[in-house]
């Protein structure tokens, strides 16, 4: 089984897979215990249509900014983190993060097409003020990431994923010390369900 213990074996990481809504979490998480890393879900949130292979969320998450004091519990395992809520972890623990990147278009797009098929409607804002808000979020996650010596992250293209999974989990293997179980994980990525996809 996969342990993900820095080299001196005295600190547990903690695997925290996040990004914006729509930016390939799921997957990732998907990715990640397929790979042999054990998640921390509890199976709230149904598979449904807009992620028939499942969110893999974590109810407690949800309300980190009113109580973290459970981080610890994934101490050893990987859970998903919605970029707006990541400042919110424990900054005295460490941290592996994959950070999904996608096409702010595509990200838009998806939320869009996610929100009909739930019969929602989004926010009262333009696409371009929206995708505006996310960039500026971005770059300023990018920043605090960078500046938080307990934070060690790497920034995968969910473009790149999809398009070319082999080096992407490449990427990820290494990223985690070569002990993930890569074929495992490359099953999981189906082009099939990117949906909303840029144009080139």
């Amino acid at each position: 089984a996969y342990c993900a213990c820095e080299n001196d074996g005295e600190r547990t990481m903690i695997t925290v897979v996040s990004g914006l809504p729509r930016s390939g979490t799921s997957l990732m998480m998907q990715m990640l215990r397929e790979g042999g890393i054990p998640v921390l879900t509890d199976d709230v949130r149904a598979p449904d249509k807009n992620n028939p292979r499942g969110y893999l969320e974590f109810e407690k998450v949800k309300a980190l900014k009113k109580d973290n004091s459970w981080v610890p519990e994934a101490e050893g395992k990987a859970i998903k983190v919605i970029s707006h809520l990541i400042y919110e972890l424990p900054t005295h623990l460490q941290y592996k993060v994959v950070f999904m990147v996608r096409n702010l278009d595509e990200v838009i797009a998806s939320q869009s097409s996610m929100l009909d098929r739930m019969g929602r409607e989004g926010a009262p804002v333009t696409n371009v003020e929206l995708k505006r808000v996310f960039h500026r979020h971005l770059e300023q996650i990018r920043e605090w990431l960078g500046r938080n010596k307990n934070f060690e992250t790497l920034f995968i293209d969910h473009h790149d994923l999809l398009t070319n999974p082999v080096r992407e989990i490449e990427r990820i293997n290494a990223f985690f010390g070569g002990k993930l179980d890569t074929t495992k994980m490359a099953a999981m990525v189906d082009p099939s369900l990117y949906r909303e996809r840029a144009s080139k």
